[in-house]
């Protein structure tokens, strides 16, 4: 409420999207129409989209906290798209920011996970990222803006109400002027970042280079680091490398030549004075399935197909099972591209596949081996992560064709 005031205030066109994920019975319908009055009376546009979040996060394996956010990004997605706004502005503030790092921290993050929550992350905008939520609350009584208090922030369901309510007030104690000493803290981290990207550029001028597909790095780089594996995971992770294999790569670095390592993509080898990465030739071309064929395979993965009388629906996100009425073979099982579009289990509107890989968090060397399953043009699977909403089992349907992932080559 805050956010919106002060983009009124600053001469700004917007307009409010609100969720209502149906999980607080009075209390959601309560802040609906909270916020509709609201808009009503400062003659702003206001949309609402009332979500089935309980049944979403069940069909799809996720906790609420996901279901709900996959749910609001999709659906922000499609109001960008169809109303021509320009940014998506979100009212996190440096409270949220204190949390992420905590949250991150907690799981092992690199230092880019220590940086807190970008001001701006594509057509996303977080402006109060700046002020506290007391700072928030204090301005908010000051000029006599209402807001309403989601109720579950109050519990402890959540890890991230658990820091919130936990950990941060001990800290505190610790440490009174918590976020002010946090605040500077996070500028050195960021300043700490630019400094690494920037040094780690410079290193690979002079130790890596690139030759068409084929990466190369000097052994000889690797002799005055410590901390060899992190660097090497910097360079690498790309192609898909993991910060475990990377250590196996430097303890492995003065054995005998030949040692390879592999992700779904790439393959790495330790040749006697560089390590070599190729590309799996003709790895990830695209596979025909055809009626009847019961077992397909593309890069590092196998899909078993079995026609069912079976019509239960299946959670498990390496298994899809689709209405066989709804499928029309060839089936073609490629890698996702850019403009690839699908309406996810659970969604009315289409979503691009690319927007979905970023709400759900998959790093940049995991989205080069997404594949999709497409039927007469449409996708009915991304492959290992959701269905086509166009393609679920209903209660009309009589039979399904059930497709099961697994990997064969690691």
């Amino acid at each position: 409420m805050v956010m919106l005031h002060l983009f009124i205030e600053a001469g700004f066109q917007v307009g409010v999207a609100h969720c209502n994920f149906q999980l607080r019975g009075k209390e959601s319908d309560g802040d609906e129409n909270f916020v509709y009055h609201a808009c009503q009376e400062l003659k702003i546009p206001i949309m609402v989209e009332r979500f089935d979040t309980e049944t979403y996060g069940w069909e799809n394996s996720l906790s609420t906290q996901m279901a709900a956010r996959e749910l609001r990004y999709a659906w922000f997605d499609f109001l960008l798209e169809e109303n021509h706004y320009h940014l998506l502005a979100t009212g996190h503030h440096f409270d949220d920011t204190i949390e992420t790092i905590l949250l991150n921290w907690t799981r092992g993050s690199s230092v880019e996970g220590l940086a807190g929550i970008p001001v701006k992350n594509n057509k996303v905008i977080r402006p109060l990222l700046f002020a506290t939520r007391s700072q928030v609350e204090k301005y908010a009584r000051e000029k006599g803006i209402e807001w309403r208090e989601d109720q579950s922030n109050l519990t402890d369901d959540y890890q991230r109400n658990f820091i919130r309510h936990q950990i941060v007030p001990k800290l505190k104690e610790l440490n009174p002027s918590l976020e002010a000493t946090l605040h500077d803290g996070l500028e050195k981290i960021q300043g700490d970042l630019e400094l690494i990207h920037f040094q780690t550029e410079a290193w690979k001028k002079q130790y890596l280079s690139v030759e068409g597909e084929k990466v190369s790095i000097s052994k000889k780089g690797f002799d005055s680091f410590q901390q060899s594996a992190h660097l090497l995971w910097r360079c690498i992770r790309e192609y898909g490398f993991n910060f475990e294999q990377t250590r196996e790569v430097i303890q492995g670095l003065n054995g005998q030549s030949g040692k390879q390592f592999l992700t779904p993509s790439h393959k790495l080898v330790i040749d006697r004075e560089y390590i070599i990465i190729t590309p799996h030739v003709d790895f990830w071309n695209e596979t025909i399935i055809e009626e009847g064929q019961e077992l397909a395979s593309l890069g590092s993965w196998e899909i078993d197909i079995e026609k069912q009388n079976d019509v239960t629906r299946t959670n498990d996100s390496f298994e899809a099972k689709l209405d066989a009425d709804k499928i029309t073979f060839p089936l073609i099982w490629r890698k996702w591209k850019p403009g690839d579009v699908f309406y996810p289990l659970g969604m009315e509107h289409r979503k691009k596949v690319s927007d979905f890989l970023i709400d759900n968090k998959v790093s940049v060397s995991d989205k080069d081996v997404v594949t999709v399953l497409e039927c007469n043009g449409e996708i009915a699977w991304v492959v290992g992560y959701r269905i086509d909403n166009r393609f679920k089992i209903t209660p009309k349907t009589t039979s399904a064709v059930l497709f099961s992932l697994r990997p064969y080559f690691t």
